[in-house]
């Protein structure tokens, strides 16, 4: 962090000091995505019991952060906070520091399709389950599978969510969604249901950088996922571990160029990551469908390693609550009305 100059400590010459106070910084943040929203997006019966791995890569992720000494931000479905079942793995993020936030309580990937009053309740349940089972009250929101709508971002800013992170400036959004249709086993109806996963072409052309919704009576704080710039193509850390298939060089060489642009562009990434970017083959078959989640462990490890050291090196780890106090103290923040 920036240190505080005091009276009783000497006064760091003006370049350095404008220095301190313009370090770059980059959030991280990972959606605690259970095994059953896997399931359940993917079309696969037994999803209804919530099947969870939850105490086995809960643990495994905080070790991690730990031992990097990283506090980040998990964003925690709803229904998983309200199973007794798993309040032990989720206590252990509260209590190691981390910022809890919502990512709805049914993880319903077509939330764009409720309406406001089935809006409100989504929320009120999954706030209800997080204050239950952890104490605390979420103050930042993303969508699952990144589903946005005007009603959503104004139930947000009328239940005093300090962000939302659900904007994927992403023109592969349309690709991406049908490679996962191919490969699914969902129904026609349900494919319809799902059309906006993953975003929508319009969120493709989203700004990277925070801007304000403007509503009426109201504003909504904005901390889109930071694709690269120019290129507006993926670079969240599944993406990365993606292109390692074809070539650790390849992923590397990939990020290495998105950090470059980000910083030409004066964009503060916004880094996101998943569960089973730490998870390994037959670790959890029932996801063996998901892109890279045949790589072995090792292999996958050493590439999160190479982004971690990367962003280490590069920047102030922060998260999505501090990037948000900070994009707020940004000269003439963007704003889009809805």
């Amino acid at each position: 962090m920036t240190p505080i100059l005091t009276l009783d400590r000497p006064r760091v010459p003006g370049d350095l000091e404008k220095k301190m106070a313009e370090r770059k910084y980059a959030s991280l943040s990972l959606d605690l995505d259970n095994q059953w929203c896997y399931m359940k997006t993917n079309g696969d019966a037994g999803w209804e019991s919530y099947p969870s791995y939850l105490d086995l890569i809960v643990p495994r992720i905080l070790d991690y952060l730990r031992r990097r000494d990283l506090r980040i931000t998990f964003f925690i479905i709803g229904q998983d906070a309200d199973l007794t079942k798993n309040h032990s793995a989720l206590r252990q993020i509260a209590d190691a520091g981390h910022e809890i936030a919502s990512h709805s309580f049914r993880h319903d990937p077509w939330l764009h399709l409720y309406s406001d009053a089935e809006l409100t309740e989504e929320m009120e349940r999954a706030e209800g389950a997080l204050h239950r089972a952890l104490g605390v009250k979420p103050r930042g929101f993303r969508g699952p599978g990144f589903s946005l709508s005007p009603a959503l971002l104004s139930v947000l800013a009328r239940r005093g969510y300090d962000f939302d992170a659900s904007v994927l400036p992403n023109v592969l959004n349309p690709l991406a969604r049908s490679y996962f249709f191919a490969r699914s086993n969902l129904t026609k109806a349900e494919k319809e249901q799902r059309k906006a996963l993953f975003g929508t072409y319009r969120d493709a052309f989203r700004p990277l950088k925070p801007f304000h919704w403007r509503m009426a009576g109201s504003e909504l704080l904005e901390i889109p996922v930071t694709t690269m710039p120019f290129l507006r193509v993926p670079i969240h850390l599944s993406y990365v571990i993606f292109l390692g298939l074809l070539s650790p060089y390849v992923a590397q060489t990939s990020f290495r160029l998105f950090l470059r642009l980000a910083d030409l562009t004066r964009t503060r990434p916004s880094i996101l990551l998943h569960p089973l970017d730490f998870l390994g083959p037959d670790e959890v078959p029932e996801v063996m469908f998901f892109p890279a989640m045949r790589m072995r462990l090792e292999r996958k490890m050493a590439i999160v390693d190479r982004v971690f050291d990367t962003l280490q090196q590069r920047y102030e780890i922060v998260t999505m609550g501090e990037h948000a106090r900070k994009a707020r103290q940004t000269p003439g923040l963007r704003a889009i009305a809805i």
